[in-house]
């Protein structure tokens, strides 16, 4: 299985639409589109034959790979460096508009800095999923790859004086190849477009170096917005334009991964589909984003969020949905795609994710901390928004003490999660808040009653004294890390015998050296076979849990020790597995967002 390059061995790339990623070695195995969560045209990260890919490399070896971000931007540079000369594939995607748009363009700008190199180029689209024939035409400025309902178009970058530089073939598959020699000093390059207008045309290396640097100008004008500067900068500013990257400018939702299928164990069956949008997720994002001083995202999200609400689908266990597909639709119809093999072998590859229609009370404790949060950062919620909380609440105030699936989504049957009721109670205090200090008309004295019964209830049955410890579920003994942010939430002091007993229970039942796994599906059984790698949102967690515990000399080391899993870009996967491999669906907005919250913490404790 070594035609699948490690997880970690990628970059990512994005126009605010849809993102692809860039492996090491230059080739673009992951591209969905025109959106996130539309079909793969390369999919070669899940099925190295059937998949499809963009490849550029050297025409021959031997040569050794390098791969950066253009500072502060979503712009990747890959070098190849060789005895006989050093080129390098510069890949970015032009932002898209905030509108709705089938045009996408993916830029593969080749450029030799030293000596002489030849660069070959292969073009292998496979259209949904692989399940979709299309045919090739070369025509004098590039190519047309035609799927029937879908076409990508291929435009040549190339100087006047280049009469016909590269050399071009077609294969029976369809697949477009290229052979091409660049001295020091050359620009060259490829733009592959989405419903592109007319056919394809010349570019001249120019006006790829105007699409670059107007890139460049976007990302930096963006994240120059951050109040950010902290000890960690450099980490979370790259975690904070991989939350950008990860947002659907249309509608201002947040996707968990822009990837799907990818294992939580090696040879497993734990491989979901993460290309939409969570409540969670995206709530948790807009927290992080705030703290950083970065408004806009939250503002498109209680948005988003609004529109959620009054779009309600009538099958939904509740005002809202666990998740939607980043256009706002609910139909997230899960099924398997039998024919291909899975990344490194595993299997089943899903698309789709019937999560979605789970009951996971923990999420209106989310979103109504992210609207709280956004208010006290100057968002006022409007009229409109503040009808949809009265009536999210009286419906939590019935259904609240529910059994439910819980945040980590098992397919085991529902329980009394512990977390589910600790954000329930999130919910009712925001909201009450959030009255408060508005001066809005609200039941105030029902919600502070369920409030405390929730509270009540939580001490009472989800505290076991003989662990001495708040444990997964009521009734039961596991311990479970989502109860990290009990403090994090207000819900418990973060000194409080009662946390700290806690909190050391985790660090011997949880904690590998220094990384944290969620729970433990032996102990709690999950409804799913196979194990699964240490949860890097968790370890971030567990940072923020031990400094607001005082104990802040171990979170920074905690934390240092978990930069150096970042892979070469200071990008994460969803998990770390037991040799430090990163594993799940990459890179992974929950991971980030964590790794912004915990050097915000620590930052905060430093200025004390």
């Amino acid at each position: 299985m070594d035609q699948y390059a490690p997880i970690a061995d990628h970059g990512l790339i994005g126009d605010l639409h849809t993102a692809a990623l860039v492996s090491t070695e230059g080739t673009i195995d992951w591209f969905c589109c025109p959106r996130f969560d539309s079909p793969s045209v390369f999919g070669a990260l899940l099925d190295h034959r059937r998949g499809g890919h963009f490849a550029i490399r050297p025409a021959r070896g031997p040569y050794t790979t390098k791969q950066l971000y253009f500072p502060d931007t979503a712009v990747l540079i890959t070098r190849f460096l060789a005895p006989g000369g050093t080129g390098e594939v510069v890949d970015f995607m032009p932002p898209g508009p905030r509108s709705a748009t089938g045009n996408h363009r993916l830029v593969r700008m080749l450029r030799c800095v030293r000596g002489q190199i030849d660069f070959e180029v292969e073009v292998a689209p496979r259209f949904d999923y692989g399940r979709q024939p299309h045919s090739a035409v070369l025509t004098e400025h590039g190519a047309i790859f035609d799927a029937g309902t879908h076409a990508l178009t291929l435009h040549v970058a190339r100087g006047h004086e280049d009469v016909r530089q590269a050399e071009v073939w077609v294969s029976q598959d369809g697949d477009v190849g290229a052979a091409l020699t660049l001295t020091a000093g050359q620009v060259r390059g490829i733009v592959l477009e989405s419903a592109a207008e007319g056919a394809p045309r010349v570019i001249r290396p120019a006006e790829v170096r105007q699409l670059f640097e107007e890139t460049v100008r976007f990302w930096q004008s963006w994240l120059a917005g951050s109040s950010y500067r902290g000890r960690w900068r450099e980490a979370v500013n790259r975690s904070a334009v991989t939350l950008k990257l990860l947002t659907y400018a249309p509608t201002g939702a947040m996707v968990a991964a822009p990837t799907a299928g990818l294992p939580e164990q090696l040879g497993g069956e734990r491989n979901w589909d993460y290309r939409y949008t969570w409540i969670r997720d995206a709530s948790f994002s807009v927290n992080s984003l705030l703290g950083l001083g970065l408004r806009t995202e939250a503002e498109d999200f209680a948005h988003w969020l609004g529109d959620r609400y009054e779009q309600r689908p009538e099958h939904a266990d509740g005002p809202l949905q666990l998740m939607y597909r980043v256009d706002g639709s609910a139909d997230l119809h899960e099924e398997v795609l039998g024919h291909w093999e899975g990344y490194r072998g595993s299997r089943p590859v899903r698309i789709g994710n019937e999560a979605a229609g789970q009951l996971q009370l923990d999420i209106y404790g989310e979103a109504l901390d992210s609207l709280y949060q956004a208010d006290q950062h100057g968002l006022r919620l409007g009229q409109r928004g503040w009808q949809a909380v009265l009536e999210l609440l009286d419906w939590l105030a019935v259904n609240w003490n529910r059994p439910e699936e819980g945040i980590w989504e098992t397919r085991g049957g529902r329980a009394d999660f512990t977390y589910g009721r600790v954000m329930s109670w999130v919910a009712f205090d925001r909201a009450i808040r959030l009255a408060e200090q508005s001066g809005r008309p609200s039941p105030a004295q029902r919600w502070r009653q369920e409030r405390d019964r929730v509270h009540t209830q939580v001490f009472t049955h989800g505290w076991d004294p003989v662990r001495a410890a708040f444990v997964q579920q009521y009734g039961s003994t596991v311990l479970d890390s989502s109860l990290l942010r009990m403090p994090k939430v207000g819900f418990i002091a973060p000194r409080d015998p009662l946390w700290l007993s806690t909190l050391s229970a985790i660090g011997t039942d949880l904690v590998s050296d220094s990384l944290v796994y969620r729970y433990d599906p032996a102990a709690s059984p999950d409804g799913l076979a196979g194990a699964e790698g240490t949860f890097s949102l968790c370890t971030f967690g567990y940072v923020d849990a031990l400094a607001r515990a005082g104990q802040v000399a171990r979170a920074r080391l905690i934390f240092d020790k978990m930069l150096t899993y970042a892979n070469h870009l200071g990008l994460y996967a969803e998990e770390v597995g037991p040799t430090g491999e990163q594993l799940g669906n990459f890179p992974q907005a929950f991971t980030h967002l964590a790794l912004i919250d915990a050097a915000l913490t620590l930052d905060q404790i430093d200025q004390r």
